[in-house]
């Protein structure tokens, strides 16, 4: 049996463990099924997902970020301001930082206590459908429009999306999205969690995006967002057919610390 120090960080209701693994390796990429335990919400931790903070050259650290299934995956924006944070709190950085994630490089920065923005890639190839966009953040997204979101079942109208033909083998995260005044609100379905999350910061990007397209907005546009685990923002600059200086924005919090027992 051995222990791993472990704490639980939020942001707007989007929940990961992060361990600090860069003198002790607790944890490595092949640990999918331990990985999986931890973040079960009945018989381990709990949480959308678990997050390493590892060394790496010529970088303030490393994220290596893996779903609630234990397999590692794609970028996550809100996993990326909370490990932020994190290395904020253990004095690796102070104020701003440069870390490489699974999608190549980010800069972050850290405004105040629990509030971090992260700069996302930039975004060019985007698919647009008759009542839907396609494009990736850091992780691949579906948007959709809807007119009322509390009419619409997240699981079952997003499981519907993300286990078509298209996209069973893959997956992919479903947003549905509607206009609210200035603004936009957000709910998620996230393969790999297969379920819908309070919030998703890679998906609440793809939603700001798609919604500057809807509105033909370009320049320097900055969107708020609602989503069920609290507000974010995302600025962003659109210029022709593609998106860059996308930051997403919003706080990043810590919960607790504690120790995790593996057999």
């Amino acid at each position: 049996m051995f222990n791993i120090p472990f704490y639980k960080y939020q942001g707007t209701g989007n929940d990961f463990v992060l361990i600090d693994n860069r003198s002790e390796s607790y944890l490595t990429r092949k640990d999918t099924t331990l990985v999986k335990q931890i973040c079960d919400r009945k018989f381990g931790i709990g949480a959308d997902g678990l997050i390493l903070l590892q060394n790496c050259k010529g970088y303030d650290f490393e994220m290596v970020y893996f779903n609630a299934d234990g397999h590692e995956s794609t970028m996550c924006g809100n996993g990326g301001r909370c490990i932020t944070a994190f290395a904020n709190h253990l004095k690796i950085v102070s104020g701003s930082c440069n870390f490489k994630a699974i999608d190549g490089a980010h800069e972050a920065l850290i405004k105040n206590t629990g509030w971090v923005e992260l700069k996302m890639n930039d975004v060019n190839a985007i698919e647009t459908g008759e009542d839907y966009f396609i494009l990736n953040t850091g992780s691949p997204h579906y948007v959709i429009f809807v007119e009322d979101l509390r009419d619409i079942n997240v699981v079952e109208n997003g499981q519907a999306i993300r286990y078509s033909d298209r996209f069973r083998k893959e997956g992919i995260n479903v947003n549905f999205v509607e206009k609210t005044g200035d603004g936009i609100e957000v709910a998620t379905y996230e393969r790999g969690v297969e379920g819908e999350t309070l919030s998703c910061g890679t998906g609440v990007t793809a939603a700001a995006v798609a919604a500057s397209l809807q509105s033909d907005q370009h320049g320097k546009i900055e969107i708020p967002i609602s989503t069920k685990g609290g507000n974010l923002s995302v600025k962003l600059e659109h210029k022709g057919s593609g998106f860059s200086n996308i930051w997403l924005c919003g706080p990043a919090v810590m919960v607790f610390k504690g120790e995790y027992f593996s057999a």
